[in-house]
Order: structure tokens, then C-alpha cells, then sequence
């Protein structure tokens, strides 16, 4: 997806104290508030993306070392950070962001150039189809530093996220989700357990663009092993089909990242009853905490 210009329209806290979504032990989610922060978020990114993964940089990430697009600028920035190496008794240091996602609320992307995923997939009749009455944000370039890929931490992503969505009131959460490589038929068993078991129901399918899209649909659905094929999804997807999230049509290979993409699908009505009463109710009031933590129950 080519470059594009945009107004600063994130660090919605900026000028304002941190916004804390949840805290366990050391590590804290928060939103962004600081353009130092978002590039400490951009570092993670390329240290996950393009030196452990196989996403391949242009000259001014490699020169940078930062992974970062114009979409930045309006997407808000959750960060799950350590905050343990904050004072070592001898001196203060900045704390570490240790995970992260980008998001980004309908309203601020129609103000603009739209959704990131609109690139991959046609979702504009969806998007038609649902408005008013259902308002939309995207998740995206999620990723987490190695030592800390725990229950722990992505707890505390998922925490941040939700909090986020029921704070804005948003109704449906869209974004891609990965598997490594641009080799669809490696994936085979996984991408036709998604088509024939995780496809969204009409009324909320989305399907890639024609010229992009690789079919799903590589193995009859009484050839798929269903255990392995839950062992062979990635994680992230796993998670979202857990909480009661849907794939939509095609997957499409993503060159510059080295990755196979779906697109998911999560509107809040069909969330699973018991993780609310984890995270809580979707109509729950999110706390504005400062200097205090949101439990995660």
C-alpha cells in the first residue's frame, strides 16, 4: 500500500496524563500521549517485523530502524509497558514498551483516507450496510517483544483493547491477522479450517479484493482435521476465534510484510457471555485512571 499524507490526528492524550487501562505487576497498558512514545512503539515493531519476521524494510526503516507508515499519524497507539526498569535506585530510565497496537475509530478514519484494511479487502459494503447503527474500529500491527509472549501480557493487550472499544462505544472490531510466509498452501489445513468452520455469516462478510484474493478453500471440509488444524493456527487468530471472532473471504499474500493475511471480523453481540465477565460488560462504564489500576478481575 502506497505512502499517504495525513494530519496528525492521533496522541489523543498527549497533553494530558496517561491513560491507564490496566496494570499487572510491573507491566501497565496505556495509550500513547507522546511522539517519543509512538517511536519507541515503531522500534518494537521493527525489531518483531522485520528482524525476527521476514518483513522487508525500505531504505528509511533501515536507516531508521522503525516501522512506520503514514497511517501512524491517525491511528491511536496502545502500549503495554515495563515499567520495572524505571528507577534502578541509581537513576531514572524511560520505560520499556514491550507490546503494542495501533486502532483506529470509524469517525477519525472517515475523516481521513478510511481504513488501513481497505487496501486488502472490499469492505465498503459492509461498512454501508451496517451504518448507522453500528460503529467500527480497527485493530493492527499488533505484536509483542519475545521474552514477554505470555498469558500475562496478552491479557493485558486484550484488556487495553476492550477497555478502548467500550470506552468509544464502538460495535465491531475489524482488522487482518497473519500467518508467516506468502506460501498459502502451507497453511493449507489452517486456511480451510477457517473457510469451512470460522467463514463470517453473510451479513457481515467481507470479501479481498479479486486481483489479491487467494481462495481458502484448499481442502474439503470432511479432510480437515479440526484438532490439528487448531495447533497449526497462530496464536492471535486462535485468540480472536476463541472470544467469537469470524474470518472473511480470501486471504491475501502480503509481500512487503512476508506474511498470509485474513481478514477478521468481531462484532461485540458476538463476544462469548464469559469473557465479559472477565473483562467486563460491554456497557460497562471504563474507568479514567490516573495514578491508580483498572483490575483485571
Amino acid at each position: 500500500m502506497g505512502r499517504r499524507r495525513f494530519k496528525r490526528a492521533g496522541l489523543a492524550g498527549r497533553f494530558q496524563p496517561a491513560k491507564v487501562y490496566g496494570r499487572i505487576g510491573p507491566l501497565e497498558v496505556r495509550l500513547a500521549r507522546k511522539r517519543g512514545e509512538i517511536r519507541r512503539a515503531q522500534r518494537l515493531r521493527y525489531q518483531v517485523f522485520y528482524e525476527e519476521m521476514s518483513a522487508t524494510p525500505d531504505a528509511l526503516a533501515i536507516l531508521s530502524r522503525r516501522d512506520e507508515d503514514a497511517f501512524d499519524g491517525v491511528f491511536d497507539h496502545l502500549l503495554v509497558v515495563d515499567r520495572g526498569n524505571e528507577n534502578d535506585g541509581r537513576r531514572w530510565r524511560r520505560a520499556k514498551v514491550v507490546g503494542t497496537y495501533r486502532v483506529l475509530r470509524q469517525e477519525v478514519a472517515d475523516l481521513y483516507d478510511g481504513f488501513y484494511t481497505q487496501g486488502e479487502y472490499d469492505i465498503a459494503p459492509l461498512l454501508k450496510a451496517k451504518s448507522p447503527d453500528y460503529s467500527f474500529v480497527e485493530l493492527g500491527r499488533s505484536c509483542v517483544l519475545k521474552p514477554y509472549r505470555n498469558k500475562r501480557t496478552l491479557e493485558l493487550l486484550w484488556q487495553g483493547v476492550w477497555s478502548y472499544v467500550r470506552e468509544h462505544g464502538a460495535d465491531v472490531m475489524i482488522g487482518c491477522a497473519s500467518f508467516p510466509g506468502i506460501n498459502p498452501e502451507a497453511h493449507a489445513l489452517a486456511l480451510s479450517y477457517l473457510q469451512h468452520y470460522a467463514l463470517a455469516p453473510e451479513e457481515w462478510r467481507v470479501r479481498a479484493h479479486e486481483h489479491l484474493r487467494v481462495d481458502m478453500n484448499m481442502m474439503p471440509r470432511d479432510a480437515v482435521d479440526v484438532r490439528a488444524a487448531l495447533k497449526a493456527l497462530p496464536p492471535l487468530i486462535k485468540g480472536y476465534l476463541r472470544v467469537g471472532a469470524y474470518v472473511g473471504d480470501g486471504a491475501v499474500i502480503d509481500h512487503q510484510f512476508g506474511t498470509t493475511d485474513v481478514f477478521v471480523i468481531m462484532p461485540v453481540e458476538a463476544i462469548k457471555a464469559r469473557y465479559f465477565d472477565h473483562f467486563g460488560a460491554p456497557d460497562a462504564l471504563v474507568a479514567q485512571v490516573q495514578g491508580e489500576f483498572a483490575p483485571l478481575n
